[in-house]
C-alpha cells in the first residue's frame, strides 16, 4: 500500500506541475484546442442539453487534451481555459492545468476534450483558488453529461459542475472527482506581460487579441 501511494502521489505531482516557463506558442496551441474543442461539443447528441447550460454557467473550463495512461499505476492531466460568462459575452481566458492519480489495471492510453460548465456561484469561487480537488470541496458537487445523454434535460442534471468529454482509447469512461485543478500563473504572466491574478483575467481587466476566436467561439456557441 505504501509503495502504492508512493507512485499515485508522483503521478498527481507530475500532471499538475507548472513548468518554470513556457513560450507563446504553448498558450496559443491551448487557445486553438479549447476552438477545436467547442466545435467538437457543437456536434454531440448531448449539445442541446450543454447550449442551454451554456447560457446560465457561470464559467466554463475547457481542456482540450487530458491525457491518461499507464500501468497498473495511472495519471491523467492537461492544460485548458477557463473563462467567466458576462451576460452573452465571455471573459479573457485565464490558463489551468488538471491533473488526478488513480489506481487499477490500467493499460492504454486515453485522451480526451474535456468541458467543465461551472454552474454556481459557489463552485466557481472554489475554483478560483490557487488549487481546488474537485469532490473535496464542501457542498459542491459534479456530475457528467455523457456523449449518448440525448434524452438527459438540465433540469436533471443537477450539480456545480457539469461535465462533457469526449474521450477515446483503452478506458471505457472518464471521471473528473479527485482532480485537481490549478491556475497556471507562469503562462497567464507571459500570456498578459505582467503579474496577473485569475479574478483580474475573468473580470477582462487585462486582454490579448490571440484570445478574441475562442471567446467568439464560445459566444457563438450559445
Amino acid at each position: 500500500m505504501k509503495f502504492q501511494a508512493l507512485f499515485a502521489a508522483a503521478a498527481l505531482a507530475a500532471a499538475v506541475s507548472v513548468p518554470v516557463s513556457a513560450s507563446a506558442s504553448d498558450q496559443g496551441a491551448v487557445l486553438e484546442g479549447a476552438a477545436t474543442t467547442i466545435a467538437n461539443l457543437q456536434h454531440d447528441p448531448a449539445f442541446s442539453t450543454a447550449q442551454k447550460m451554456l447560457r446560465r454557467a457561470r464559467a466554463v473550463l475547457i481542456i482540450p487534451s487530458l491525457v491518461k495512461g499507464g500501468f497498473f499505476v495511472g495519471g491523467e492531466g492537461g492544460d485548458g481555459v477557463l473563462m467567466m460568462r458576462h451576460g452573452k459575452h465571455w471573459s479573457a481566458p485565464a490558463f489551468y492545468t488538471m491533473g488526478s492519480a488513480s489506481f487499477g489495471l490500467q493499460i492504454g492510453l486515453e485522451k480526451a476534450q474535456v468541458v467543465l460548465l461551472i454552474m454556481s456561484d459557489r463552485a466557481l469561487k472554489a475554483v478560483e483558488r490557487d488549487e481546488f480537488k474537485i469532490g473535496a470541496g464542501a457542498g459542491i458537487t459534479a456530475v457528467t453529461l455523457s456523449a449518448a445523454a440525448e434524452g438527459a434535460t438540465s433540469g436533471n442534471l443537477s450539480g456545480d459542475i457539469v461535465t462533457w468529454s469526449s474521450a477515446s482509447g483503452a478506458y471505457g469512461g472518464l471521471t473528473i472527482n479527485g482532480s485537481v485543478l490549478k491556475p497556471r500563473s507562469g503562462w497567464n504572466e507571459e500570456f498578459y506581460g505582467k503579474p496577473v491574478t485569475v479574478m483580474q483575467i475573468l473580470n477582462n481587466k487585462v486582454t490579448n487579441a490571440e484570445a478574441t476566436p475562442v471567446r467568439r467561439d464560445l459566444a457563438a456557441a450559445m
